[in-house]
């Protein structure tokens, strides 16, 4: 039985998670979420590029990682081989991974607003998972009155709707940036 604050932070939480799925789509500039969550074998463990090395963007099509310890170098540039987000990493040195971001063709573009459209989709979908589960919070309450149950049912329509408002907006500024590269 959820509360609408509950539900309210449910609704948060989805749209923060489409925020930072946002971030690793790629748009054709170079952008260091495309790498930052990409899982590498160090150490006898997997751990995150951004927990292991810096992401800089020295030139609008490039990305540089830099390790911490530079005799990780190999392990992350065959962790973003293997992760096939379809950059090739060069290894300079042992120390420094430069990845060259090529330019998106229309097919491209089209795939990753695709993509875009999906993640919004499940988002929404997050976000009336939660609009439903206050609601039966809400018929449920035997305490509560008809009058502020209907009430209570429309303050939590009202925050879906903003909430799925929100995903939109981002899906569409996203969107916007991939097409105006």
């Amino acid at each position: 039985m959820h509360t609408i604050r509950e539900s309210k932070k449910l609704m948060e939480d989805a749209i923060d998670f489409f925020k930072t799925e946002l971030k690793n789509i790629r748009t054709g500039r170079a952008n260091p979420g495309m790498v930052e969550n990409i899982q590498v074998e160090v150490y006898g463990t997997m751990m995150r590029v951004r927990d292991i090395a810096t992401v800089s963007v020295p030139e609008p099509m490039q990305l540089l990682i830099s390790p911490f310890d530079p005799s990780n170098g190999a392990h992350i540039a065959k962790g973003i081989e293997v992760a096939n987000i379809g950059i090739n990493p060069i290894l300079e040195g042992n120390n420094m991974i430069r990845l060259n971001i090529p330019p998106m063709d229309g097919q491209m573009r089209e795939k990753m607003i695709k993509n875009i459209g999906d993640l919004c989709e499940k988002t929404k979908v997050k976000i009336r998972q939660a609009r439903k589960e206050a609601n039966d919070g809400i018929k449920a309450d035997k305490e509560l009155p008809e009058d502020q149950k209907k009430k209570n049912e429309k303050d939590v329509q009202d925050l879906t709707d903003k909430y799925c408002g929100v995903a939109d907006e981002m899906a569409k500024a996203k969107e916007s940036e991939i097409l105006s590269i």
